[in-house]
């Protein structure tokens, strides 16, 4: 019969709370691999922009050369590599950022679509009544009066002609057109050329 140390019993935790920290708390391997893979994915869309979107990206001077130059690659294993590469160094870039503004420029902004949707309904109530006309004149007194009436007749004068259109005849949009630009102008002057 085998007698056990008093001492031997008290190293031993008696509680799992008691146990030493030998447990690894952090993020699986499986884990760590798919963000790198996420990341590679990110550079992979980052060599597909143009030089002046890259430029708009909280990019470091490093990581926008290493775009640049997979840019230029054209060998297939070398541009998989620069790829990596580029992936490498997301780590140290801001990826949410970076695919927030990926995403507004795919996608556009909600507050932008919702803008341009009031106004193509803004344009339509032009050409189909006057009184908008008057409505749109006492909220931006500003605004250049003769050019928009053109914009308008011209607009009503093309809506006229694509209702007689025969099957196959593309309609004519150039004012309809022009007069969308007047307006987003209108509303906002930075966007006038």
């Amino acid at each position: 019969m085998r007698l056990y140390d008093s001492r031997m019993m008290t190293d031993l935790p008696e509680t799992p709370d008691d146990a030493p920290d030998s447990i690894y708390d952090g993020p699986s391997k499986s884990h760590v691999k798919r963000e790198m893979l996420a990341l590679v994915d990110l550079g992979k869309e980052l060599v597909e922009l143009s030089p002046e979107r890259l430029k708009q990206l909280p990019l470091s001077e490093r990581l926008y050369e290493a775009i640049r130059l997979a840019q230029r690659t054209t060998a297939r294993e070398g541009l998989r590599r620069q790829v990596h590469f580029v992936g490498k160094l997301m780590r140290d870039a801001p990826a949410d950022q970076i695919r927030a503004q990926l995403d507004t420029w795919k996608n556009g902004s909600r507050e932008q679509t919702q803008a341009m949707h009031r106004l193509e309904a803004l344009r339509d109530r032009l050409i189909k009544d006057d009184a908008a006309f008057t409505v749109l004149l006492q909220k931006y007194p500003q605004a250049d009066i003769q050019h928009l009436r053109t914009l308008i007749r011209e607009g009503r004068k093309e809506a006229a002609a694509n209702e007689n259109l025969r099957p196959g005849q593309d309609p004519l949009r150039k004012h309809y057109r022009a007069l969308f630009q007047a307006l987003k102008t209108l509303q906002d002057p930075d966007t006038a050329p």
